[in-house]
């Protein structure tokens, strides 16, 4: 695939509308670890990454017309895969995030905790403990995933 240093290179990329667009690249950056790459404008619009690829992008965009931050009800979630979620929910609520799901061992091999950010947008996090096959706990492999060796 063609990569463009203008646009942001994961498959697939949230764009969270944001009313204060510099604090929530602040924010993302300082407790979620994202990095910024591409700033549009001082308050219109910025690209984030993870370090070491394009495994996970976002953009951070302004409201504008037909864009509105979210309201109370959530209409979605974003996933992220951390290396300690109870480091991750400290740093978090200490810089005003709401924890939403407090933090749970899931037989499926994860640790999660959600939280929501002080622009609205609920992320749930995910630490990997161990690799647990889904027939084990009732999933279901429909297709496996490549291998990441």
């Amino acid at each position: 695939m063609l990569m463009n240093r203008s646009a942001p290179n994961a498959r697939v990329t949230p764009v969270l509308i944001v009313s204060e667009v510099r604090a929530a690249v602040d924010w993302y950056s300082e407790v979620l670890g994202f990095v910024e790459h591409v700033r549009i404008g001082e308050a219109h619009r910025s690209q984030l990454g993870l370090p070491g690829g394009p495994a996970a992008e976002l953009v951070v965009a302004e409201v504008r017309p037909g864009r509105r931050t979210p309201q109370p009800e959530v209409s979605h979630q974003i996933m992220l895969k951390v290396a300690d979620v109870a480091m991750v929910v400290e740093r978090a609520q200490a810089r005003g995030a709401a924890l939403v799901d407090p933090i749970h061992d899931w037989e499926y091999g994860e640790r999660q905790a959600a939280i929501t950010d002080p622009f609205g947008h609920q992320w749930v996090l995910n630490q990997t403990l161990t690799d647990v096959d889904p027939e084990q706990w009732g999933g279901r492999t429909v297709t496996p995933r490549p291998s990441s060796e």
